[in-house]
């Protein structure tokens, strides 16, 4: 009788395989390199688990190691992976509608899509490492959009009447989000499902996106978000011209 090793079709491959993508996962909070022993505190495995795990990364180019520190940090596969990514959902064609949305209303604009239970900022003023790039769902303007507006689609329990309301209005404003002292304007960039494919966000000052000026800020965030459903999606699923 022979045994197959190596193959990730059964539970044991499974299993190596979710355990590699947490290592990768464990970086998502962009703090300082890790070592062996930090991942595996992080992830609940032992240490050897968790150098062994590394180290076939590492030789993926999927983690790179520092000579001195013996740390890790993601690698140059990620970043090609990436950038392939950005390009493929034609994101790059989103930056100069955001620059111009930013330049009008004096606010920084962002776009983001859901991964899992967070809003990640794909593109806009906030893609640096002092803001982050993740935002809990239930904890951000942007989460809250995508949530109204995703909530089947993700198979999470159907939308209650918070939800209901925010599809109503067809906008979410939040206050000091983020511990942050600003206000953001979130309106979601929908699909022909009706779904929302990304949201979109403003955010300034409460002096400068203020209850007077929101209905201005809603029209220039409505503008931006209708021109991104023609950029970003293919004609067969964008929304069908209003009449």
């Amino acid at each position: 009788m022979t045994t197959e090793v190596g193959t990730v079709t059964g539970p044991a491959g499974a299993q190596a395989v979710r355990r590699a993508l947490d290592v990768l996962h464990s970086f998502h909070d962009n703090g300082p390199d890790l070592s062996a022993s930090d991942l595996a505190r992080r992830l609940g495995l032992s240490t050897s688990t968790a150098h062994r795990l590394a180290r076939t990364l590492l030789a993926a180019d999927f983690l790179e190691q520092d000579a001195d520190t013996a740390r890790y940090r993601l690698g140059p596969a990620v970043t090609e992976l990436g950038r392939l990514s950005y390009h493929q959902r034609r994101l790059h064609l989103a930056a100069p509608e955001l620059r111009d949305l930013a330049e009008r209303t004096g606010a920084v604009a962002d776009l983001a899509l859901r991964s899992g239970a967070h809003a990640v900022i794909v593109a806009g003023g906030a893609v640096t490492p002092r803001v982050g790039l993740r935002r809990p769902l239930h904890a951000s303007a942007l989460g809250m959009v995508l949530l109204a507006w995703q909530g089947r689609a993700y198979g999470t329990p159907a939308p209650g009447s918070e939800s209901a309301r925010t599809r109503e209005l067809g906008y979410v404003v939040d206050d000091g989000e983020c511990a942050l002292e600003a206000r953001t304007l979130a309106v979601p960039v929908l699909g022909r499902e009706g779904l929302a494919r990304f949201a979109l966000g403003l955010r300034a000052a409460p002096a400068v996106l203020t209850d007077a000026r929101l209905g201005w800020f809603l029209g220039q965030a409505r503008a931006c978000a209708r021109a991104l459903e023609v950029l970003l999606l293919p004609p067969s699923e964008r929304q069908p011209p209003q009449a």
